[in-house]
């Protein structure tokens, strides 16, 4: 190459170019790290990062002690960020506003308890809040929060800050589980949201983890007509 890349992402893009101009071809074994790295005038290490980026992308396979081939059907995975509610409301051009309609401790119900895999005995903080946009209802959150993992909450304001808010800019996770479904509104769902009851609700339910300890367990309602985009 005429000049040296220096950064793995710089590696990356060169290799996937390579793959998109069929230089190498679905199926295709590629030269190894060693080669690479010679020839893009980079460490092994840059090389090794780039590869491992394709791969988890799903562009390239990796085998050990078989070398590293292009993808037969290279498929990108979609990456879906925890979206702060209110940005989203205000990037809408909305005004945003939320109002907390319960906060308590208790024991969560067994669908709860087995997603987070905690005993019967655990008690957690149950919060349930209304998201506006221009005053009118745009998520409804019931959400269980772990306090032993994140001790703060416990005294945090939420009529200031919603859980949502607070929870993405304030708490790390380091894995997590998501389920789009459709839902029949119940009849507090459809109150705060309303809708007739039995109304189908878009509901995203969402499990966080730090470690092998539960964050949060959460799922929001939206009201019939919702739309969610994400980039691919």
């Amino acid at each position: 190459m005429a000049e040296a890349l220096t950064s793995w992402q710089a590696v990356a893009d060169e290799v996937l170019a390579r793959i998109r101009r069929r230089d190498w071809a679905p199926g295709d074994l590629i030269p190894n790290e060693v080669d690479l790295a010679g020839e893009m005038g980079c460490a092994r290490t840059t090389v090794n990062r780039a590869l491992r980026h394709l791969a988890e992308a799903g562009y390239l396979e990796r085998r050990r002690k078989a070398g590293t081939r292009v993808a037969l059907n290279p498929v990108r995975r979609a990456t879906l960020r925890i979206p702060v509610i209110r940005e989203e409301v205000e990037a809408r051009g909305a005004h945003y506003d939320h109002a907390l309609i319960l906060r308590e401790e208790g024991a969560p119900p067994l669908a709860v308890r087995s997603l987070l895999h905690l005993p019967p005995d655990r008690r957690l903080l149950h919060v349930v809040a209304l998201h506006l946009a221009d005053g009118a209802p745009y998520a409804h959150e019931d959400r269980w929060v772990d306090t032993e993992t994140v001790p703060d909450f416990a005294t945090l304001d939420l009529t200031q800050q919603s859980a949502n808010a607070w929870l993405v800019q304030n708490v790390p996770y380091t894995r997590g589980a998501l389920a789009l479904s459709a839902m029949a509104a119940d009849p507090d769902t459809a109150e705060a949201l309303g809708c007739a009851p039995g109304a189908a609700l878009f509901t995203l339910e969402r499990t966080t983890w730090k470690a092998a300890r539960p964050i949060t367990w959460v799922r929001l309602a939206y009201p019939p007509g919702h739309r969610l985009t994400t980039d691919l």
